[in-house]
Order: C-alpha cells, then structure tokens, then sequence
C-alpha cells in the first residue's frame, strides 16, 4: 500500500514514511491509496470477532502487505485489549462506551495502537524519534499512556493552558520520564499550529527526528475505524437502518467511520455532533467551510475551530459538498443544551454521560428517524468531567482507581507562548 497527501504536492509513501513523518511535506494529510471492501465472510463473523480479531483484518487490507500478519497480529493483540460495551437506553437508543482503556477516554485506541505500531517500525534504529502532540483534552493523556517508557521516542504535548479539566490536566502532566507536557498560553488550535509549523521547518527537521500521535497521524485515527465494526457486530440482527452520532472536535473520530463505512460496514448516515465550534456543520449546511478561533465550553475536547481531519473528509468525498451532505448531518450544542440532554439521560435513562455524550444523545432525540436505529459515542468517562457533571445532575460522582491515581502527583509542565520560534528554541535546547 501506498499513501499519498491530501495536498496531492508530494510523492507518495510506504506506511513507515507515512507514520513517522505524520504530516506529509506539503502540509497535508497522509491517507491509503486506495480503500477497498472487506470480504463478506468478515461481516458474517462479525458479531463473535474480538477487537484485537477487527483490528488485524482492517489493518490487513489497509496497510496491504507493509507489515506481515503475525506483527499485525500481536501489534492489535497488545493494543487492543480494551472493553468497548454497546449499551441499550431502550429498544432504538444505543451508547458506545469508549471509556474503558487506561486513560477512560476512546482515544486509548489509537494511542495504544500508534505507539506499539512505531515502537516496530523503529526497532534496530539508532536514533530517537521525537511525537508532537496537540491535545484538546483526551488525546493528550492517552498518547503520554501509550508511549511511556517506549525506548528510543521522547513525546511532547502541547495543550492550551486553562482549557482542559483538572484530571486531563493531572494526566498529562504528571508521567515525567520520555513525556514531557508543555502549556500552551493560547487554545487548541494554537497548540496544532505550532506542531504542524514544526514539521514544515527546515532546521528542525534536519537536528530532530520528527513526527506526531495525534489524528493528524493516520495510524492514530485509523484504529478508530475497528469500534465502528465493533458496534454493529454487537447489535446483531437490528432490523432497523443504523445511525452513528460522533462527538467531533478535530473529526479523526468521523473521518474513522467513514472509512468504516467505505470498506463495506452498513452505516445509513452519521451525525457530526459538535459543541459551538460548528464549522462542520455549518459547511454541511451551507457548503463554506469557515474556520475560526475556537470557543471555550464544558465540552472541551470538542473545542476545535480548524479541525485538521475536514481536509481527510473532503478527499474522501472527493470535495463534493453534495456527497458529503447526503452521507453526513451536522449537529450542534451550547453549553445550556449540553447540561439539558445530561439531566435528561440520567432522569429518563439513570445513565450519566459526559458533556461529549450528551452532544451525541442531543443529536439522535432530536434527528433519529422512525426506521433507525441510533448509536452515540461516549468517548469519554463523565469523572474527567467531574465538576461539570456534579453540577449539572447534583451527585457526587465516584472517580475510578485508574483516574485516581494522578490526582495526587505533582504536576510538571512548561509554560510556553504562542510563538513558534519559542517553541522551536525549547525543542532544540
């Protein structure tokens, strides 16, 4: 297999090229040539494959011959060990918990993934690789999980400074070691900026070895493609077309599905369920894609107001709006929404979400159809949202073990600006 930019200005590349650069050189976003369509003996078998079992065929057919399948095998094996329930509020409402991974967030999936699957296609080097990661929230902490103590790779995350809460803030801050958490005086999108400046300059990439675990790396996001496969198998024989609500930020998340979707996985629509940073959908709405300062709200890992995987959704629709739209609705939330579809979720279903979950259940109340079946995303467990759920649903809201742990480390991060070239100099220094 081969990738290629989303620019369409650079030579193609093997997977290793593609994973270890993260952002191609002419600023765009690495994806397969080509994605094909999964046998339908996979979709029979569906329903009693595990997900390290998902993971080695989707990755077989996506990365095509780079690794061979005993790597893969014990690659998805070591990765994946994570429980992933569908649970049922009624007959038509469905939750995916994604909350079950070591850092109780979803992107534990392709934070394990991306790590082992470097960790391989760096073994026998001589040199150490260093991963930039901007993180709104949730990445931060499961990329710092995955990577911790991988010999020959220092990881650097940036996250914008009094824009996560206090237990995302403790699990970023507190491994030492190879990862290193770095505050960023600005938003999220300042942080990706900086990171994607990084790998465009020259001096830079010449002194350091380069690359990012974030979902601008394509083996960061694709793993979240096998939880899609996941879902449905334990759905069964639901009679009903089915609907995936995906809380978006940066869209790895949707761009994932989609792809699920284009390898034969029968998903009628998704609903790219946002917080106020709509861009996504208002370009759904209106066809003009308008990126912006993002804006603070209590579901923080979605404020994002240039996600970088729009440029992924545009390639895979061949940037046609009308493509697009048809397969895609957008869906949005303010705050005051967010804290209405939670009290409603736990007084009609005694189930508590995440701000994030909220989003995706707001999504399918108000957008569901008669003849289909909903499933939302809870991406992440509501106690990394502590304060915002206690208050919103007046408990007291117990905080897991795997959670607890941090909250009485030290925290250890450097304050930075904004400016690149401040950046740059701590990278270099």
């Amino acid at each position: 297999m081969r990738y290629y930019s989303t620019n369409l200005k650079s030579p193609e590349v093997s997977l290793k090229e593609a994973v270890l650069r993260g952002l191609a050189p002419d600023n765009g976003l690495y994806m397969p040539k080509y994605i094909s369509q999964l046998p339908v003996e996979f979709f029979k078998k569906l329903p009693d494959l595990s997900l390290p079992e998902i993971g080695l065929e989707v990755t077989k057919l996506l990365f095509e011959d780079e690794i061979d399948d005993n790597t893969l095998r014990e690659i998805n094996q070591d990765a994946l060990n994570i429980e992933i329930p569908l649970i049922s509020l009624n007959d038509r409402l469905k939750v995916l918990e994604l909350f079950h991974g070591p850092t109780c967030a979803f992107k534990d999936v392709g934070g394990r993934f991306i790590a082992r699957l470097m960790a391989h296609l760096t073994r026998g080097e001589n040199k150490e690789i260093n991963v930039l990661t901007a993180t709104s929230g949730d990445t931060g902490s499961a990329v710092a999980s995955g990577f911790y103590n991988v010999e020959g790779i220092n990881v650097f995350i940036l996250y914008p400074k009094g824009k996560v809460s206090h237990i995302q803030e403790q699990q970023l801050t507190t491994y030492g070691g190879n990862i290193t958490a770095i505050e960023i005086d600005g938003t999220f999108d300042d942080c990706q900026k900086i990171v994607k400046t990084a790998f465009l300059d020259k001096e830079l990439n010449e002194k350091l070895t380069l690359t990012s675990a974030n979902s601008i790396n394509l083996a960061r996001f694709l793993p979240q493609s096998f939880y899609y496969f996941s879902a449905l198998g334990k759905l069964g024989n639901d009679p009903r077309e089915v609907v995936m609500a995906v809380p978006s930020g940066n869209f790895g998340n949707l761009t994932a599905g989609i792809i699920a979707k284009k390898m034969g996985l029968p998903i009628k629509r998704f609903i790219a369920a946002t917080n106020v940073n709509d861009v996504v959908p208002e370009y759904l709405d209106e066809g003009a894609f308008n990126p912006r300062p993002s804006i603070k709200t209590i579901a923080n890992a979605m404020d994002v107001g240039n996600p970088s995987n729009f440029a992924r959704m545009l390639d895979l629709f061949e940037n046609s709006h009308e493509e697009m739209s048809a397969e895609i609705e957008g869906y949005r939330l303010n705050d005051e929404g967010i804290k209405s579809y939670m009290k409603e979720i736990y007084a009609n279903f005694n189930y508590v979400a995440d701000p994030h979950g909220a989003v995706g259940y707001g999504a399918l109340k108000e957008l569901l159809k008669e003849n289909e079946t909903g499933i939302f995303f809870e991406t992440a467990h509501p106690a990394k949202f502590k304060d915002v759920v206690e208050d919103a649903l007046k408990i007291d809201l117990e905080i897991p073990e795997r959670l607890k742990v941090f909250l009485n480390k030290e925290k250890n991060a450097h304050n930075l600006s904004t400016n690149f070239n401040e950046f740059k100099s701590f990278l270099l220094d």
